[in-house]
């Protein structure tokens, strides 16, 4: 009889099921524990960057960089320092009360001379347009580049290259009214100059003789580069300022009261060729930085361009004339916008009226150095 093979002995005992089982038992629990680390690791990273105080962070992330900034650090450029704009005085402040009631009715006239002396004046009828100081010089005189009047009191009298002659505050008052205001000057002798020029006074009473003010007169925007446009600018106009001054630029009348809510641009009501709103820088300062309502010099409206234009066909339209054959004696000091010759420079009238100034100002400056 053939022999057979040694079978190897099986452990009654031995459960290959239970086995099985086992070592699946063994791989979940190692699964859990990797996924619980895990978990854990991730849970302390969120608490330690996202609730913790960070300023270890921020001193290694400086440690590590250090190098590398270092190599970019540059200077610090300081910071311009904050304008000291004028501010007007208040009336409150005047303890006379003979003194204060005078420089608040100027003030008044100020405001509200067609009230006093425009066509339905209660002091005199038709001695003005119908035009208030204060449409040329916002609010009575003291709104910042708006024409104010915080350098008059410290710089008259003063010589005048217009007149060619030592003007003093009363002379130039008295040029408004006959040219923004289009009318008859005023007796240097009556209540109403006098008060007038002891507002003036006051408002620049707290500057130096001899000093103007940071925001006096008008800021005045850039030249272009080509003549400015009347076409151009009656788009401006339409856009910008006809809802006031009407389509016509004639202003709005304010029904039950002696003056203009909106004053007429141009027209027989207008100011006339002679006043200082005629040249063509001094209109698109006002309005550049005064115009449309809500515009100021530190937020301006308008662009160069569109306030270059809209002089053009403001000042392009009818008003007034004025006499000013005796104005400019020396013709040389005609300045670069003045519309009207002759002139030393070499340019045209029409030139003069609407540039490119800035040749024309080039040779003005060239004939006239400063000493």
């Amino acid at each position: 009889m053939a022999s057979q093979p040694n079978q190897p002995k099986q452990d009654p005992n031995q459960d290959p099921e239970q086995d099985s089982k086992l070592l699946q038992t063994v791989g979940q629990l190692l699964n859990l524990t990797v996924f619980l680390s895990f978990f854990v690791v991730a849970l302390l990273a969120y608490v330690v960057v996202f609730t913790q105080p960070k300023a270890w962070m921020s001193a290694w992330w400086a440690r590590v960089t250090a190098p590398e900034l270092e190599a970019t650090v540059t200077e610090a450029t300081p910071a311009a320092p904050a304008v000291a704009y004028w501010t007007a005085p208040s009336t409150s402040s005047i303890a006379d009360s003979e003194q204060k009631k005078q420089i608040e009715y100027g003030k008044d006239l100020i405001a509200h001379t067609a009230k006093y002396f425009g066509p339905e004046g209660i002091i005199e009828k038709n001695r003005t347009n119908g035009l208030n100081c204060q449409n040329c010089h916002l609010d009575a005189g003291t709104k910042i580049f708006g024409n104010n009047y915080s350098a008059v009191a410290s710089t008259y009298p003063k010589f005048r290259a217009r007149s060619g002659s030592v003007e003093n505050i009363f002379k130039r008052v008295n040029d408004c009214f006959e040219r923004s205001l289009n009318g008859k000057a005023l007796d240097t002798n009556s209540a109403e100059m006098n008060a007038i020029v002891a507002y003036i006074n006051f408002l620049g009473k707290d500057v130096p003789k001899g000093e103007q003010p940071q925001g006096v007169g008008l800021k005045k925007p850039a030249f272009l580069n080509r003549a400015i446009d009347p076409t151009k600018g009656k788009l401006v106009y339409e856009a910008q300022c006809q809802s006031c001054h009407q389509a016509d630029g004639q202003g709005l009348w304010a029904e039950g009261t002696k003056e203009f809510t909106y004053p007429p641009l141009w027209g027989k009501l207008s100011y006339n060729d002679g006043a200082g709103l005629y040249r063509m820088s001094n209109f698109a300062g006002y309005v550049k930085y005064n115009m449309p309502q809500g515009a100021s010099h530190d937020a301006p409206i308008l662009t160069d361009e569109e306030a270059w234009d809209v002089a053009a066909y403001v000042n392009s339209q009818p008003r007034p004339k004025k006499d000013i054959s005796q104005d400019w004696p020396d013709i040389s000091k005609k300045p670069f916008d003045h519309p009207f010759g002759p002139f030393a420079d070499g340019f045209s009238e029409t030139e003069h009226k609407y540039g490119p100034f800035g040749p024309i100002k080039a040779k003005l400056e060239a004939m006239n150095p400063k000493k």
